[in-house]
């Protein structure tokens, strides 16, 4: 009889405040044995395999620059070299990086960290397991993306165009591995308690806010272990705001 894999969640920037919380909520609704990829915060994935852990659940560590796109290659062949009896069914593209500023004064590198980052960072990942997981007919692939990608926010020109674009990609890849029974959705944010929103007048912005408040990182993990499990099996090519009501 043929060994069933063992199976895998990889969530790219699973260290702290989205990613950190998709990682936890994942492990125990969905039972998955849960990659945390980071880049350089290794203090705080090994804080996240030992929440996991200390609720019965199973995590590893994956450490790379999701925006390099030798050293994802290398990362994740290397994982798959180690791990011949396991297979990557979700992937959750989290990572991302902001670095804002007026377009007309914005440097060339803030332009392509952030850029590499969450767009590049989401081909560099999603292509070097794509054709195991479309070999296995099954998959769940969610993209984090942001109101930022869908609206526009003056300041964050090059964060809005890297999340603009992801939310593009997760419509065509959709149409393209759908009958494989793998889907693909993105997830849009909007201000959510994180340390990017830490800095924040919150007080000043809830006013803009229907709900009257900043979300949860728990939350948004709700609905991306929803996206995650077989219960989404036919919602695919979606944007899912996730906002209190926040669209202009």
């Amino acid at each position: 009889m043929k060994k069933e894999k063992e199976k895998f969640a990889l969530i790219t920037g699973g260290s702290r405040g989205i990613g950190r919380a998709i990682a936890l909520k994942i492990a125990s609704d969905l039972n998955y044995h849960v990659l945390i990829n980071y880049n350089s915060n290794g203090t705080a994935a090994k804080e996240t395999v030992k929440a996991i852990e200390s609720t019965g659940g199973k995590a590893s560590i994956l450490q790379f620059n999701v925006g390099d796109a030798a050293a994802t290659a290398t990362g994740l062949q290397s994982w798959k070299k180690e791990n011949p009896d396991g297979i990557i069914e979700v992937i959750v593209n989290n990572a991302g990086i902001a670095r804002d500023g007026l377009f007309m004064w914005m440097k060339p590198e803030d332009w392509h960290d952030v850029i590499n980052t969450s767009l590049n960072g989401f081909y560099n990942v999603t292509n070097t397991l794509l054709k195991d997981i479309l070999r296995n007919r099954y998959g769940r692939i969610v993209n984090i993306v942001s109101l930022a990608g869908l609206k526009g926010n003056p300041g964050q020109v090059n964060y809005s165009a890297a999340k603009a674009a992801m939310i593009g990609a997760t419509k065509a890849l959709a149409q393209e591995i759908a009958k494989r029974n793998v889907t693909v959705n993105a997830i849009a944010p909007g201000f959510i308690e994180t340390d990017m929103t830490a800095g924040m007048d919150e007080e000043q912005w809830v006013k803009h806010i229907p709900a009257g408040r900043f979300g949860t990182v728990d939350e948004v993990a709700d609905l991306a272990s929803f996206l995650a499990s077989g219960k989404a099996s036919y919602i695919t090519g979606e944007v899912i705001n996730i906002n209190g009501g926040l669209y202009s």
